[in-house]
């Protein structure tokens, strides 16, 4: 079978560019009604997408004057969302640094069963101090510190996942026996950050364990996701970042012992579409003209490590700015933004048109064909296994993309033309079920 491209739509309230609330079409409630979510997750079913995306943070993200603010919690909008659709995979983004690893396990546990095995995990270690004095802390952790912690996090998850075996439930009327209390298997871990002791109180799931998804580029970022991760979410500028990244990543992966086949490379992608190019262009600049300036210059700011005022909206980035070493929050996007400004010599206020619609992911304007050869491109030419589909504005662009774009991604036989039998999000992403670690491989496949 020729190899296929992996779609995943990553919904964004009104839009992922930052003015598409202030558009007519735009509900400013968007971000709190259900319905919305319902029409948006059968939107990209119809187009025959693997999943779809929520981001998350314990925190509220940039001030409430600047766009919709606060979100529905991922993972109880997609337990309603599994109830509405049938075929798409369901991520929701949850954090290593403000969770419990029992409390979360049992969540995406129950996720998956609910769903028939559609559940999928973005692994996030949370940047930023505001998130940090939520719970607590004077100040985020360490970079490292929180990827360590999210390993063992991890690990302490599948320990939870794999503490049923999957034929535990024995049912058995007749001699009134329910289930083997042989094949539980408590987690009976205890390291640097957790200890947990017991078993799980959710059955193992149809898919073994929720597929793991992954958002980090920066070198911890990488190394974790070689290790872990089966999708990975990256923001790249160009090809050539994008096929060092694709071949870094898989070579990580192969050292890890992993197959890299099982790692699934997605960059972000903003379409913006018009009929021609010029109208895609036109729709791209009402976008940028709705922009708030010094909302986006606040915002760059603070990802820079700056006071507040130090950038002059009408010039260039300060020629001296902090290394990216002195990064603690999040690095790879900080190295991102800088190199794009300086590479394009852009001025702050260019550099935050940039950035409104995608934050760093690339931005495409130009018709369903362009978009498609885009696409196409990098996925035949080591750049991406798929992409993340990020409309800039929402209901329509992710209509657009669907009734468009998707069409031609078919005709040439990039996507699916239909879903076909039942399966689960890892058997969609060509992943296989997980053995569980209590039984020999040879047991399993007997």
């Amino acid at each position: 079978m020729t190899r296929q491209l992996h779609l995943n739509a990553f919904l964004m309230n009104t839009g992922h560019h930052e003015a598409s609330w202030r558009l007519p079409e735009s509900d400013p409630y968007a971000h709190v009604d259900l319905a919305h979510y319902v029409r948006l997750a059968r939107i990209a079913e119809r187009g025959t997408f693997d999943s779809l995306f929520l981001a998350d943070g314990p925190q509220l993200w940039s001030t409430v004057a600047q766009r919709p603010a606060g979100s529905l919690e991922p993972l109880t909008l997609l337990t309603a969302l599994a109830t509405a659709t049938e075929h798409i995979g369901l991520i929701a983004t949850a954090s290593t640094s403000y969770n419990s690893p029992y409390n979360l396990a049992r969540k995406f546990a129950s996720l998956d069963i609910i769903s028939g095995g559609r559940a999928g995990w973005n692994i996030v270690t949370t940047a930023g101090a505001e998130a940090a004095r939520n719970f607590g802390l004077a100040a985020e952790p360490a970079h490292a510190e929180r990827y360590a912690r999210a390993a063992e996090f991890v690990d302490v998850a599948l320990k939870l996942w794999d503490s049923w075996e999957d034929d535990t439930v024995v049912a058995d009327k007749a001699a009134g026996v329910w289930g083997d209390d042989a094949k539980i298997h408590p987690a009976r871990h205890e390291g640097t950050y957790f200890s947990v002791a017991g078993a799980l109180n959710v059955p193992r799931t149809p898919q073994g364990y929720p597929l793991l998804v992954q958002a980090g580029s920066s070198e911890d970022g990488k190394a974790f996701a070689a290790r872990h991760a089966e999708a990975v979410f990256t923001a790249q500028q160009t090809l050539g970042d994008a096929q060092a990244f694709y071949a870094d990543l898989k070579s990580r992966t192969r050292a890890a012992g992993r197959d890299p086949e099982h790692i699934k490379v997605l960059p972000g992608i903003v379409p913006v579409l018009g009929s021609t190019e010029a109208e895609a262009r036109a729709g791209e600049q009402l976008l940028e003209d709705h922009i708030v300036p010094e909302h986006g210059r606040a915002r760059l700011e603070s990802l820079l490590r700056l006071p507040p005022g130090a950038l002059d909206l009408d010039r260039e980035l300060p020629a001296e700015l902090p290394p990216e070493s002195a990064i603690e929050g999040a690095k790879s996007r900080y190295t991102l933004v800088v190199e794009l400004a300086r590479r394009e010599r852009l001025t702050v206020r260019r550099l935050i048109g940039r950035l409104g619609g995608g934050r760093g992911h690339l931005t495409f304007a130009g018709t369903p064909e362009q978009v498609a050869d885009a696409i196409e491109t990098w996925f035949t030419r080591g750049a991406a296994d798929g992409f993340n589909i990020m409309p800039a504005v929402l209901p329509s662009g992710l209509e657009a993309f669907v009734e468009h774009v998707v069409p031609i991604l078919r005709a040439r036989g990039l996507l699916r033309t239909e879903y076909g039998p039942r399966q689960t999000l890892r058997e969609r992403y060509g992943l296989p079920r997980p053995v569980n670690q209590h039984v020999s491989p040879a047991l399993a496949t007997a």
